[in-house]
């Protein structure tokens, strides 16, 4: 499967699948998901939480709406209780399973962010790792792109590096 990082709005991206970088809840708030919320221009907030909440590394799947998507994958890497702070199992499940999905539901394409890096306070580069580790082994049936979307210059060159380091072994 062809892996890249890529620097961007995650909303304004053309592929199958469009990862959330969500919480257990599944409230859009802001971050990646405001973005796709506000990209989406429909109830995919109102959508997603009636899907919710979902447990800790788990996802859940709703309609893109107005984005160039067939569907967006809501990947619970924050839990929306106690500290709310990402963990590296929850980093690493909720990127499993992201993939996963996206793959069983046929899609050739993703666009994943740096899932629990945000709001959620997981370290960037520890969190890039498990991610790219998780694309890398990931042995697909369907799945032929996975891109890892960083939107400022410092976390696309920290991905990025991460990244080159994952596929060096």
């Amino acid at each position: 499967m062809e892996f890249s990082v890529i620097q961007g709005d995650i909303a304004a991206q053309r592929a199958d699948v469009l990862v959330n970088a969500a919480g257990t809840s599944l409230r859009m708030g802001s971050g990646v998901a405001g973005a796709l919320r506000r990209g989406a221009n429909g109830p995919i907030n109102e959508e997603a939480m009636e899907r919710g909440p979902v447990e800790l590394g788990s996802v859940a799947v709703t309609d893109a709406y107005e984005l160039d998507a067939e569907f967006v994958v809501h990947a619970a890497a924050m839990p929306h209780y106690g500290d709310g702070r990402a963990t590296p199992g929850s980093v690493r499940d909720a990127t499993r399973n992201a993939l996963r999905e996206a793959d069983e539901r046929g899609a050739r394409s993703v666009v994943l962010p740096a899932l629990g890096c945000g709001i959620a306070g997981f370290d960037l580069r520890e969190g890039g790792r498990i991610i790219c580790e998780e694309i890398h082994r990931f042995d697909p049936e369907s799945l032929e792109d996975a891109r890892l979307i960083a939107y400022s210059d410092e976390e696309y060159e920290t991905l990025r590096e991460v990244a080159a380091a994952v596929r060096s072994g």
